[in-house]
Order: structure tokens, then C-alpha cells, then sequence
């Protein structure tokens, strides 16, 4: 897994560096749009001390998230006026996690970007995704 430490974590880089569009930033919480989006708007919002899951965060840090998920959800409404959003974490490389940093995907999803949304994240095991 990338990431293990400050120095190497491509996260921790986009915060420090800011070469990319920062969607969103307060003193606990930073967003930017994914690397390799999945839909128009995929967007990461991570918080800004490098940490690898959410039973790391602080209390203030829990505090905020629902905060910066509401904010950073309106702006990707605003912008790209999508039919729906999926939210979704990452935990563990059996999760499919492949930075070692806190990070919540925000997938904007329209209207006839795939046949069947039915079952929505539970398309992580497609096989189990129909019910």
C-alpha cells in the first residue's frame, strides 16, 4: 500500500504542494478530485493529518466530517448537477484501499451511466450487487 508515512503519501503531497484544484479546505478537512475518477466530479475528501482509517480520527475530526460531507456534497451538486452520489470508504487492502491515508470517495452518478445502478455499492462484489 502507498503512503505509509508523510513523506511518501501522494495525499499528504496534493495538501503541502496544492497542485490541484482544492475543492474544499479547512484546518481538519482537505478535497480534490480523484486521479482516476470513476464519473465526472469523483472527488476524495481526506483529512489534512495523515492518518490510515477512520477510528484515527480525533473527536474534532469526527466532529467535522459530517460538515465537510454536507458542504463538499453541495458543491459537487452545484457544479455538476448529478442524478445521484455514491459515498464510500476504502478500509484495508482487502477493501481495495491503496493509500495508506484517510480518504472518502464522492462519486457523482447520472442517469444512464451504467445499465443497472440497482444495489449501488454493493457493486464492490458485482456478483452480490443484484438482490
Amino acid at each position: 500500500m502507498k503512503g505509509n508515512n508523510m513523506k511518501e503519501c501522494p495525499f499528504c503531497q496534493i495538501i503541502s504542494h496544492q497542485d490541484r484544484e482544492i475543492l474544499y479546505k479547512t484546518d481538519t478537512f482537505c478535497a480534490f478530485f480523484d486521479a482516476y475518477p470513476v464519473n465526472e466530479g469523483h472527488t476524495l475528501l481526506i483529512p489534512c493529518r495523515h492518518i490510515p482509517d477512520i477510528s484515527s480520527l480525533t473527536e474534532t475530526e469526527q466532529e467535522h466530517l459530517p460538515v465537510a460531507l454536507l458542504d463538499l456534497r453541495q458543491k459537487l451538486y452545484t457544479r455538476f448537477s448529478p442524478d445521484g452520489l455514491n459515498i464510500g470508504i476504502n478500509e484495508g487492502e482487502a477493501a481495495g484501499q491503496t493509500i495508506n491515508h484517510l480518504h472518502i470517495h464522492l462519486i457523482p452518478r447520472y442517469k444512464g451511466d451504467i445499465e443497472d445502478p440497482t444495489g449501488g455499492v454493493r457493486g464492490v462484489i458485482p456478483s452480490r450487487q443484484k438482490y
